[in-house]
Formats: structure tokens, sequence, C-alpha cells
């Protein structure tokens, strides 16, 4: 991984290592003083495509961009428009296509970029580092603290020449089934943004959260249980093995809440009456 750091002009010491690594470790491991707040660095990232042909492809980009914070899309001498079926398949993300810029070539799109990564399934002879987005996803936003990054995909066809590819400075290879590594473009472009939505915050929906039970209110559940089950015949008090001590690490490993001891002294009183009738 030696030329990353050279690519990136910094020392293994300034930045964490790549495996594990979340945005939130870079920025606090980094020697940098980094001022954005870290949901802009997304802003930062842009999302170049070349001669795209077909316009229900540019809505796909633009709704995997929008569902992982990306807004920024440059067209590179674009085959196709931005028509109903693009607006179609871009569904709530319609304001990423509007507000796409259309570019002449490769080098307007990256003229104010400060890195440009491009993304291709197929492994060059180029002097270019190679990584997965996962791996340079990091790198990336880190990046993007002095200004945008870019990552360039080709045409559905004919993807990126080797001209196309000198003018970046990094390869993504995409991980995929050495048989049929033909993932389309929209698909392609979910894979980068989620990456790097993920290193950037890896934080998960909240759980709801629930009031545990009391000690007190676990004792007395488990006190009923061992005499409901006496009552069923199910424990024999008298040959009652590992039963109870079994239950009781059962419900210690569970961490009962406090509606759920509820539900279970539910469980036990409809057990008892269900006896009571059978009886009567």
């Amino acid at each position: 991984m030696s030329d990353i750091w050279k690519s990136l002009n910094l020392s293994k010491n300034s930045i964490v290592p790549l495996k594990g690594t979340t945005l939130r470790q870079l920025l606090q491991n980094s020697d940098r003083n980094f001022t954005l707040n870290p949901p802009s660095l997304l802003h930062q990232v842009r999302i170049v495509l070349l001669q795209t042909s077909h316009p229900g492809n540019l809505g796909a980009v633009a709704r995997a961009m929008k569902v992982m914070g990306l807004t920024d899309l440059a067209l590179v001498e674009p085959k196709c428009a931005i028509d109903d079926e693009a607006r179609a398949r871009a569904s709530g993300a319609v304001d990423v296509l509007e507000n796409a810029r259309i570019c002449s070539s490769l080098e307007e799109a990256l003229a104010d970029t400060v890195l440009a990564a491009a993304c291709t399934s197929r492994r060059r002879d180029l002097p270019h580092p190679a990584f997965t987005p996962r791996q340079a996803a990091p790198e990336l936003l880190a990046m993007a603290q002095s200004g945008p990054v870019a990552v360039v995909f080709g045409s559905e066809t004919f993807g990126l020449s080797n001209e196309q590819l000198m003018k970046c400075r990094w390869l993504l290879n995409i991980p995929s089934n050495p048989d049929y590594a033909s993932l389309n473009l929209g698909a392609a472009v979910q894979v980068l943004a989620y990456e790097l939505r993920c290193t950037l915050e890896d934080a998960v929906l909240p759980l709801p959260e629930f009031e545990s039970a009391s000690h007190t209110a676990q004792e007395s559940l488990l006190n009923e249980m061992e005499k409901v089950l006496v009552e069923i015949e199910f424990l024999d008090p008298a040959n009652p093995k590992r039963l109870m001590p079994r239950l009781r690490r059962f419900f210690a490993r569970a961490g009962l809440e406090k509606e759920e001891v509820a539900i279970w002294r539910g469980i036990l009183n409809a057990a008892r009456k269900r006896r009571d009738t059978r009886s009567d």
C-alpha cells in the first residue's frame, strides 16, 4: 500500500490504516486540521460519466448518488438526452439530473479536482495504483477536504480507454465474479457511493429504547415460572435436575425487558388456566 501514501503526499503516521477505518477515526487520527462538517464531504465527490448512451442509466446513476448523499454529477459528451425515461428512473433524484453539468471533454470535468479515480473492470498495464472502493473511500474523502474529487465511469459499451485512464491518478476495481464482471452503470455507481457513505458514517438506524426489567421483577418471574412448571408437571420438584439453573442462564443471556416480563407472566397465567380447565 506504499503507493497510496505517496499519491496522497502523506505519511502512514498521519492516517489510520485502511482496514476497519471510518472517516471519524481518520479525522481524529490525522495530523491535518479538518474544518468541514463531515456530511459536506460527499458533496465534494463528483461522479463523472463519459459518453453515456442510455437515458435510463443517467436516471439510475442520479438515484444511486442521491440516496447516499452525493449531488455532483458531470456528463462528458453524453450520447443521450435527459429525457422522460431518465427522469422516471431517477425517481426522487431528478434534481441531481437537472443540476448535472455537461462537459465537452474529460479535462473540463476534472479541471478543478484534486484527485481523479477511474472505475474499470479490467486490470490494465498501467502504473496507476489500484484499489477497491472500500480501500479507496477513506482517502477519497480525506482528499475531498482540500477540493473536489472525481470518480470516472466510462461508456456502457466501451468503458474507458487507456488515454482516458491516464488522466486519472488511481484505478478502482469493484470485486466481482471473474467469470461475469459486467456491472451496469447504475449498480457500479451505487457500490462506490455506498462505500463512501459507510466510511463517512458507520452508524446504523437506532433501535427503540426499552426499559430493562429490574432484578426483583426477574426473580419474581422465575419463581412464578418454577411454580407453574411444577403445577403442569413439567418440572418434578423431587428430581429437578438443572432445569431452573438453565432457564436462569437463558434469561440472563437474553436480558429481559419490562414488557417481556409481562409477556412471560401472561404465558404462565394462560398455562395455569389451561391446566385448571382440564382438571375441571
